[in-house]
């Protein structure tokens, strides 16, 4: 699999994916739902925060990073890609603007609520075929951890249509692009 960061101080650089396992399946985000992730947040990612659940590889926090993020914190429940991660971090030059937690995603959505942490950009990038974004939504609304004017971005199957809102959060606009499709909530 060859991923590669699209624009930024690390244009061009290759991503490292650890191969899928039955229990674990990757689909990394695609160069092309990440350019458009990208344009739908615009020059906004600029000194940003951003949580990058189901990390998976990285790519979208990394290319976060490449573009100005001011920091990452990505969340993976798979140790060997959290490790991967962290290396990638490293190697990249970022390791002083991002964290890595091996955990579940809602588990960390706890934490950072109890810690008071915000953010500017959530991204979320389950599993296409679990029901973790119906979960995950709804606690990121009841928890207020997206900072006021803040953006979810929810990669997810084109098929599957997510509701209207989650509480406090009202959809912004949906976008598809093939099998994917990205929901935004404000």
């Amino acid at each position: 699999m060859d991923l590669r960061i699209t624009a930024g101080s690390a244009k061009g650089r290759r991503l490292r994916a650890v191969a899928a396992s039955g229990r674990s399946p990757l689909r990394p985000t695609a160069s092309k739902v990440r350019e458009a992730v990208f344009n739908i947040i615009g020059p906004g990612i600029e000194g940003a925060r951003l949580l990058d659940l189901y990390a998976g590889t990285g790519a979208v926090g990394f290319e976060a990073l490449s573009r100005g993020a001011g920091f990452v914190v990505f969340v993976e429940i798979n140790p060997r890609r959290v490790e991967l991660i962290l290396r990638t971090g490293l190697e990249l030059g970022f390791s002083a603007r991002m964290e890595a937690h091996r955990m579940r995603a809602l588990e960390y959505l706890g934490h950072a609520a109890g810690r008071g942490e915000g953010f500017d950009f959530i991204f979320l990038d389950p599993s296409y075929s679990s029901d973790e974004l119906a979960m995950a939504l709804p606690f990121i609304a009841a928890q207020g951890i997206l900072e006021e004017g803040g953006l979810v971005i929810a990669e997810h199957d084109s098929k599957r249509l997510l509701p209207e809102s989650w509480g406090p959060l009202k959809l912004k606009k949906r976008y598809l692009y093939g099998d994917t499709a990205l929901t935004t909530y404000r």
